[in-house]
């Protein structure tokens, strides 16, 4: 019963965004037939091509939006569903990584055919082809991972015995996100992914937290586990480490013998795809004069925000002046090697000091805004919950926390009961165990 209430529910959020979408539409259609039917023909056509400026991409959101939505639901009536199949999927990873690459490298090839299908960036267009291919995959693949929110997930429909499973992207529970997001904003639902309540089984870092995923995603608490996170497994495993290390410095000979200072922010704005950052904030030059002799300075920005300063739509630091101190690594997707090499992190509400925290070495919290980003964004706890180590909120204070290096240990343990309490190095045995055999 439970299960049909959550279905028609997906099934009118579905609607209702598409009714929304098309509502535009037909207003947007309206408006153009009311410029072709009026008299001054030189204003006809300048004014009808900015009515179709504006709103192509919402026309062409649109009818992508139905075309998958009667795909899906034809393949699911013509193709029936493969046992065997797993898909994995992501928009925001040029190729297989993180949560997503543990499970492909576990799961036997000789028991199950596995499908990938990734885009660097959300707002890239995968070709007509893809777009068919990826209708199909998700029509006929029991399995679908996922390890972040994928807007496609929100008009499929799940068939019965088909898996649709979230591993996401970062260990603990810091930013709330999802529906805690809506809870907190009053309930606006427009900011919500509606894919989130199809999801039917959920990995988590520890037992704390499973409440807040349950929250986030807008599903019971018994579809999510505290498996651990598969990724964190590197952290276990010292030869890896070894050879991880071998292969970073290979490819950046520069960072070999040196003390590295990682700086490594979230984004702010409401959207990923408004993601920036006040730049203002970090005093290079005064960082540079400090540290010059002793360390190199590695920038690691949030995905979304690289992605903005690489489209120009933000604008990054000039480090060219700054003699081989500064170096921009933010191509590097996953930012797990980097930490294998990092002296000190420098961040401030990013998920990346959860897999920091097996590093063992010190991490400073640079919240210049930390009572406007608590108050605006929304932290599942208390912030002090989240810190092992010094926060800084202006260029002096962060100067004198790298310079102390303070460790904190008894923050430290609390920390990673409470947030990371699964992850024992054999999280990726405990995510496949409970996925594909139970």
């Amino acid at each position: 019963m439970e299960e049909l209430k959550n279905s028609i529910e997906n099934l009118q959020n579905e609607v209702e965004e598409l009714k929304n979408n098309i509502e535009d539409l037909n207003c947007n259609i309206n408006n153009m037939v009311k410029i072709i039917k009026s008299k001054n023909k030189e204003s006809k056509l300048k004014r009808i091509e900015k009515t179709w400026k504006k709103n192509r991409k919402k026309f062409k959101r649109t009818l992508n939006q139905i075309i998958l939505i009667i795909a899906n639901r034809i393949m699911c009536i013509i193709f029936r569903l493969k046992d065997n199949r797993v898909l994995f999927l992501s928009d925001v990873r040029e190729n297989l990584g993180g949560n997503l690459e543990y499970l492909y490298n576990i799961i036997p090839d000789d028991k199950y055919v596995k499908v990938v299908s990734t885009k660097a960036d959300r707002r890239e267009k995968r070709s007509i082809k893809e777009k068919i291919r990826l209708a199909y995959n998700l029509s006929i693949c029991k399995y679908v991972l996922l390890d972040d929110f994928s807007r496609t997930t929100s008009y499929i429909k799940v068939r019965k015995g088909q898996e649709l499973i979230q591993l996401w992207h970062g260990p603990g529970a810091f930013k709330k996100f999802g529906h805690s997001r809506s809870i907190k904003n009053g309930g606006n639902l427009k900011i919500i992914h509606p894919g989130y309540k199809k999801y039917t089984k959920v990995i988590t870092s520890s037992e704390e937290i499973r409440k807040c995923y349950a929250e986030a995603f807008g599903i019971d608490i018994n579809k999510t586990k505290a498996t651990g996170f598969p990724r964190t497994d590197m952290f276990f495993d010292a030869e890896y480490i070894e050879n991880r290390k071998e292969q970073i410095y290979k490819k950046y000979p520069f960072l070999a013998n040196k003390k590295i200072i990682l700086f490594a922010p979230t984004y702010r704005g409401r959207r990923v795809i408004d993601a920036n950052y006040d730049f203002e904030k970090l005093d290079i030059d005064k960082i540079y004069n400090e540290f010059k002799e002793e360390y190199i300075f590695v920038f690691k920005w949030h995905p979304a925000l690289y992605n903005n300063i690489v489209r120009g739509k933000r604008r990054g630091y000039n480090l060219c002046k700054y003699n081989n101190f500064y170096y921009d690594l933010s191509n590097e997707r996953d930012i797990n090697d980097l930490l294998l090499i990092t002296d000190i992190l420098i961040t401030d509400y990013s998920s990346v000091i959860f897999d920091y925290a097996f590093i063992n070495k010190p991490v400073i919290y640079f919240a210049y805004d930390l009572e406007e980003y608590e108050q605006e964004r929304g932290l599942y706890f208390d912030y002090k919950e989240y810190v092992y180590g010094k926060i800084a909120k202006n260029d002096d204070e962060l100067i004198e926390a790298i310079k102390t290096k303070d460790m904190e240990p008894e923050k430290r343990k609390l920390f990673m009961e409470k947030f990371l309490g699964m992850c024992d190095g054999h999280s990726t045995e405990k995510t496949y165990e409970w996925i594909f055999k139970q």
